[in-house]
């Protein structure tokens, strides 16, 4: 793990990896480490809040474990299975070969060699690295009993399998936790972490992030894309463009060999921007044309 001494390596090491990030985040993420806090971040969706996991492993060179949430996700799916599979063909393969050790081959069933570790498991184990990262990702999407249960796993590092007993992590994982606030995340997992919202950029490090990502788009073409987005972010749209958006136009527009936007070139790439038809539609016709010279008249200072 590379030497930290001050929120300045953070942003440094983030941006080595193609992350651009705020002082106010790159606060926090310094104080997590510091103090051994998960970090809970909120915000729309493409905003660069899984992005920070990865760059931040990359950074320190540790793993990553990534848990995606989804609605119904319970315990046992993030802590650990038993390879029930393989119990049976064990299990037939000792009643073939005839007076089977009844209690032995329980234990060896559920054993290690059994165990199918998830990720809550997978990052309380040892590794020569250093403790990962754990990115539990979209917390919004599950339920309140699995928030409980979190709750409670992140609180002390632990996780108990009836059939094995409890296990601790030696080092608690950096964890990450995200949610694109569908719903309201309990206080109580809250309180246990360092909070940050995730807010759209703005122009000048929307620019940053994008010289990062796409390095090869030209200056003209990449602050027309960032001004055009930053516009589009302001009409009522059913689900507004992130930051994963502004990077993805960029490289269609590439792709094309695109120099300058025009409402055709616009038109004919939407489909990388916005998501959702009702929002495509929006901006047929002079729409497209309007927000291109309402975004190309912010440029005219520069």
């Amino acid at each position: 793990m590379q030497d930290i001494e001050s929120i300045d390596d953070i942003q440094r090491l983030l941006v080595e990896e193609g992350y651009v990030c705020g002082r106010p985040l790159a606060t926090v993420v310094f104080l997590a480490l510091r103090l051994g806090r998960p970090i809970f971040l909120e915000g729309e969706a493409g905003v660069g809040k899984t992005e920070i996991a990865k760059a931040l492993s990359a950074a320190l060179g540790r793993s990553l474990i990534r848990l995606q949430c989804y609605e119904g996700l319970d315990a046992s799916s993030a802590v650990y299975e038993w390879n029930f599979a393989a119990q049976m063909v064990a299990i037939r393969t000792a009643e073939a070969s005839g007076g089977a050790d009844r209690s032995a081959l329980q234990e060896e069933l559920f054993g290690p060699d059994y165990l199918v570790e998830r990720p809550l498991l997978k990052a309380m184990r040892p590794d020569l690295a250093g403790a990962p990262v754990l990115l539990i990702d979209e917390l919004d999407r599950t339920d309140e009993p699995f928030e409980a249960f979190l709750l409670e796993a992140l609180s002390d590092f632990q996780v108990t399998i009836p059939e094995i007993g409890t296990i601790k992590a030696p080092h608690p994982p950096i964890v990450i936790v995200t949610s694109n606030r569908t719903r309201e995340v309990h206080d109580a997992l809250k309180r246990r972490c360092l909070y940050h919202w995730v807010d759209y950029p703005d122009f000048d490090r929307e620019m940053a992030i994008l010289r990062a990502r796409a390095p090869e788009a030209a200056e003209g073409l990449s602050r027309e894309v960032v001004a055009f987005v930053q516009r589009l972010r302001t009409e009522d749209l059913f689900k507004k463009p992130g930051v994963a958006e502004t990077i993805d136009w960029a490289k269609c527009l590439l792709a094309l060999d695109v120099l300058t936007l025009s409402p055709e070139v616009i038109a004919d790439t939407l489909g990388a921007v916005l998501k959702y038809q009702d929002d495509i539609a929006k901006l047929q016709g002079t729409e497209a044309k309007r927000l291109l010279d309402e975004a190309r008249a912010t440029l005219e200072p520069a």
